[in-house]
């Protein structure tokens, strides 16, 4: 991955803190919600519940203000005085079911003066003689309205019954009646509610509206309710969870008594569930939606910049006719003209440093050519004029001739090299070729030159064949052509016997050509600058653009010329290319005979 392909998008990142802020929003929302839901619900349901517990006390109080009035009408029936005065409890035994036919009572009794029950009737049950004996000590304490016999629980209201006025009159005895409170009394009791309600006689239900196996789970479960406990409190009962709230009974019974009122969470619960699905599913929506919108958005956004971007680097790359985007926001825009703005005064920056890098080129070129063709001039036109003299012998003339072939030969490739170099970008006429014999070539060309007289050249290679290369013959051989007389004018300083040896090594894909001198090596202030034009240091003559020319053609092979080291005694080039599509063919018909025609 480059460089300016890493970090992330700018549409991706818009996409994600959408992503982000719904998905951030939705789950606040759910959180904020169902806190405020389950707030309310426990808000309603403690309202719900003081509601019913005031709803049966003031049920409680009527009905025991109405078995105290009915209680009122019996003690006044004559017949229930006669009954009474006749002391007899068989007499009185048979009487009692018609007495509580009256008010049509679950509890019916009457007691003699000295608390002892004559007769008792429950409506369903016998009167047992548990019932009577809790009667009997219920005469003797005030107050007490709730009876609590037999696994029954009765309200009852008790009214002394008089022979005569009240004031005057003689006591007879007493009128007890009631009625049960049971499981159809408290159904009926909270019908609009869907609270239950459970009485508890110390830790175990007397009654209540729960199912069988949730009484059970009570019974089991000592302590659950805590006595008289006016403020709601969460219990769970049977894997269910309920608000419950207690009112203690037990001033007005004989035994410790609470009515217990809860409601259960799992109606509200479900409600709350599915207003969480609702959110979840419109926070969904809301994301598909947004994220949709968002795309287009970031589209419409991140498109003009992806265009700005690309033809950046297509400029970047030197296509200076990228299209910039016209459209988008104020600010692409405003970017798309400032930088078209920048690539014309670069451009235009450019265009004039070239031409300022051109003139100083023609001028370093002009200064260095100007002084070879001098040189050269000067010698043709001073040996032509001691040849037009009659004086000299013909060994003489033919000096001065030799003289002058040499001056026209250095003209000729001072011209030659400057053709190269301007020629090194066109197009190149290549074709496969053995590079052995190219070196053996250009070696040969080498051993003509004044400056390689008295060196000592060598060349190494294994089969002819395996140095094939697609190339330009020409450019290849004028580039090892300047190599090996770059080498030989620097091994003529040395002090033994000047040697340039050009090793040829080939692989599958490359091949290289190693040159080594024995001179002193490379000046220190030409080693950064030793491949361009016109640098040339320690030589009488010379333009400076053989190993420049070599670089051209080198990197036009798909290759290079570098100075592998260099020291006093040792420089060694390496001028490297690629082999290019070779045919198989002509690769395996190469032979030594063909390379020495």
């Amino acid at each position: 991955m480059t460089q300016e392909q890493r970090g992330i998008s700018t549409r991706l990142m818009l996409v994600t803190a959408l992503v982000l802020v719904i998905a951030s929003v939705t789950f606040s929302s759910l959180l904020v919600i169902r806190s405020s839901m389950h707030q309310q619900v426990l808000n309603d349901f403690s309202e719900d519940l003081a509601h019913s517990v005031e709803t049966f006390q003031s049920f409680e109080s009527q009905r025991l203000a109405a078995l105290q009035r009915e209680n009122t009408l019996l003690a006044d029936l004559p017949k229930l005085r006669a009954v009474m005065t006749t002391g007899d409890e068989r007499t009185i035994a048979d009487e009692v079911p018609d007495f509580s036919k009256v008010g049509d009572y679950d509890l019916f009794a009457l007691a003699s003066t000295d608390g002892r029950v004559l007769a008792a009737y429950t409506r369903g049950t016998s009167a047992d003689p548990e019932l009577r004996t809790n009667l009997g000590e219920l005469l003797t304490q005030a107050g007490k309205h709730y009876l609590l016999s037999g696994g029954r629980l009765f309200e009852y209201s008790v009214r002394p019954l008089y022979f005569g006025s009240e004031e005057t009159g003689a006591l007879l005895g007493y009128v007890i009646s009631g009625y049960a409170i049971d499981t159809a009394f408290l159904l009926q009791l909270n019908r609009s509610s869907a609270a239950e309600i459970i009485f508890l006689a110390g830790d175990h239900v007397v009654t209540s509206t729960l199912q069988p196996s949730f009484r059970q789970d009570v019974d089991s479960h000592p302590g659950l309710f805590a006595r008289g406990r006016k403020t709601p409190a969460t219990i769970s009962l049977g894997g269910e969870r309920y608000l419950a709230t207690a009112d203690d009974l037990s001033q007005g019974a004989s035994v410790p008594l609470q009515l217990i009122v809860m409601k259960s969470f799992d109606h509200a619960e479900e409600s709350q569930h599915e207003i969480n699905r609702l959110l979840v599913l419109v926070g969904l929506c809301a994301l598909l939606v947004g994220t949709g919108l968002m795309l287009a958005i970031s589209g419409m956004l991140t498109r003009p910049l992806e265009h700005l971007a690309q033809s950046v680097r297509a400029f970047g790359t030197g296509d200076s006719a990228s299209l910039l985007p016209q459209r988008g926001t104020r600010e692409v825009r405003e970017l798309s003209i400032a930088f078209a703005a920048m690539r014309e005064e670069i451009q235009q920056s450019n265009h004039a440093l070239l031409e300022s890098e051109r003139l100083a080129t023609i001028g370093r070129m002009a200064s260095s050519v100007s002084h070879d063709l001098r040189h050269y001039l000067a010698a043709v036109y001073a040996n032509a004029e001691f040849l037009a003299s009659s004086r000299l012998s013909d060994e003489e003339r033919a000096e001065l001739f030799a003289d002058i072939r040499m001056a026209v030969l250095g003209t000729t490739e001072l011209i030659d090299s400057l053709l190269v170099f301007s020629r090194t970008n066109g197009a190149a006429q290549r074709s496969p070729e053995l590079i052995g014999p190219l070196v053996e070539r250009a070696m040969a060309l080498v051993r003509s030159h004044p400056d390689a007289e008295h060196v000592r050249l060598q060349v190494a290679y294994d089969d002819p064949g395996r140095t094939a290369a697609v190339v330009d013959s020409k450019q290849m051989e004028r580039a090892i052509y300047n190599l090996l007389l770059n080498a030989c004018q620097a091994a003529r300083s040395s002090a033994g016997i000047p040697t340039v040896t050009a090793v040829i090594a080939a692989s599958k894909q490359s091949l290289s050509i190693t040159i080594t001198d024995d001179g002193p090596g490379v000046s220190d202030s030409i080693r950064d600058s030793l491949f361009e034009p016109f640098v040339s240091a320690g030589k009488q003559n010379g333009t400076g653009l053989g190993l420049t020319l070599a670089q051209c053609v080198a990197e036009e092979h798909g290759g290079s010329v570098q100075l592998v080291s260099s020291h006093p005694g040792e420089t060694v080039f390496v001028l490297s290319i690629a082999r290019g599509a070779l045919n198989t063919e002509y690769v395996e018909s190469a032979n030594p005979a063909e390379v020495a025609r």
